[in-house]
């Protein structure tokens, strides 16, 4: 992304503008870059970039997602790119007034900027709680466009210090017409299987444990799908398929985002401890248990929807050496979203075989095992099992697809790497 000499580079970054009912930040930024085609002389755009971040953020928006787009126009057409990106959300807040209280939900954000942030804005907001004052405190108010509230500052700021990477993904989202937001979608699903056959460099299409397609949203938002893939032209090719094929619905427009989706930004790597007490199964399936790493307890959480992680759990023991990925909440325990089984301790499974492989019988207290059958005697124990669960959890095990967050990378992408 080489800049031209008479030109100048911008970062732009946009958050908050969806409320839970209605709208997607996504759509909107689409409109800004749209609007700025037009209205500013030169204006290009170099890349779009989409970043997840914290899951468990208390102003979380719908997809927790946050955009930012680097631009560059020429030097002469500065001071209309700001004038335009302030009147663009001056009339996207007086859009929403009505939604715009003390309490809102809603809280939009632009920022724009000649120079790039520090990275750790972005790691800071991709893996724990952040508030206005810590962003406030670095960027400065001529950098950003919003109303009373500016919580919206938070995700535009991460967005742009997020720096991708030669593993990055890439997602296009396509949307809808404006008069069919709201309605079913028709993307078939036999379309969203021959996607998964055909173009093999896109990923997450569909959960096939369940067989659900996972590229459309069910909420009453503008997007039609987004599409996940390891390029560009991947995803771009994958689109175009898509809109050839019967019965799917034409979408109105669609953009390519850079993205840190199966990234596990939001994790630190893995870690290991051993197993202190025996799991807890509380209402809903959902599972727990505390481990022992590096002298300090640790709570570990298993949801029900987590699948074979949840089984796994539910299937230790005291002593067992396990390694697991997760995220840490609020409350400290860790929601496990990888888990594997190191080391089992040892499994009682039955009473010494004879050389019949007749099954040795206690002859009763204080006394040796002995066989019926062929009158074998030896000291009293038992046999245990130390290949427990080698079959069905041998390595790594993950939730199903539709189960797991944007930013978690799938095992078949890579092993989990502690860092």
């Amino acid at each position: 992304m080489s800049g031209r000499a008479d030109s100048s580079r911008f970062y732009i970054g946009l958050d908050d503008t969806d409320h839970p009912d209605f709208g997607c930040t996504t759509a909107t930024f689409d409109d800004l870059l749209n609007l700025l085609t037009k209205s500013v002389d030169g204006f290009v755009c170099l890349e779009r970039r989409l970043v997840r971040l914290w899951p468990f953020a208390a102003r979380r928006t719908r997809g927790n997602g946050a955009l930012s787009a680097i631009v560059e126009v020429p030097n002469n057409q500065s001071e209309k790119l700001r004038d335009n990106c302030a009147s663009f959300i001056e009339d996207l807040l007086h859009s929403l007034e009505d939604h715009l209280d003390v309490d809102s939900e809603i809280s939009p954000v632009l920022v724009i900027s000649e120079y790039n942030f520090d990275v750790q804005l972005y790691f800071s907001a991709v893996r724990g709680e952040v508030q206005k004052s810590d962003v406030e405190n670095v960027i400065s108010v001529e950098n950003y466009f919003s109303g009373k509230s500016n919580w919206g500052l938070i995700g535009a700021s991460a967005a742009i210090a997020w720096y991708p990477n030669a593993h990055s993904s890439w997602e296009l989202i396509a949307w809808r017409s404006e008069e069919l937001i709201g309605k079913k979608r028709l993307v078939p699903k036999e379309v969203i299987m021959q996607l998964d056959k055909l173009h093999s460099d896109t990923f997450l299409n569909r959960d096939p444990t369940i067989d659900k397609g996972l590229i459309s949203p069910r909420t009453p938002c503008p997007v039609l799908y987004g599409i996940r893939g390891k390029s560009y032209e991947a995803v771009e090719k994958a689109h175009f398929w898509i809109q050839e094929q019967a019965g799917v619905e034409r979408a109105e427009r669609y953009a390519v985002h850079r993205t840190n989706q199966l990234s596990d930004d939001h994790i630190l790597g893995f870690e290991s401890g051993t197993v202190l007490v025996n799991p807890k199964e509380t209402k809903g399936a959902h599972s727990s248990l505390k481990v022992i790493k590096d002298g300090q307890i640790v709570s570990l959480v298993a949801f029900k929807e987590g699948g074979d992680v949840n089984k796994l759990l539910r299937k230790l023991q005291i002593g067992d050496h396990i390694s697991w990925v997760g995220l840490k909440s609020p409350d400290f325990s860790v929601h496990l979203e990888r888990l594997k089984l190191n080391k089992p301790t040892p499994r009682i499974k039955h009473r010494p075989k004879c050389c019949s492989q007749i099954t040795m019988r206690s002859a009763g207290e204080g006394q040796p095992l002995r066989c019926k059958k062929c009158g074998l005697k030896m000291e009293k124990h038992w046999v245990a099992d130390i290949q427990y669960a080698s079959e069905k959890y041998d390595g790594w095990v993950e939730p199903s697809a539709s189960q797991r967050r944007h930013l978690s990378m799938p095992l078949s992408h890579n092993l989990p790497q502690k860092l």
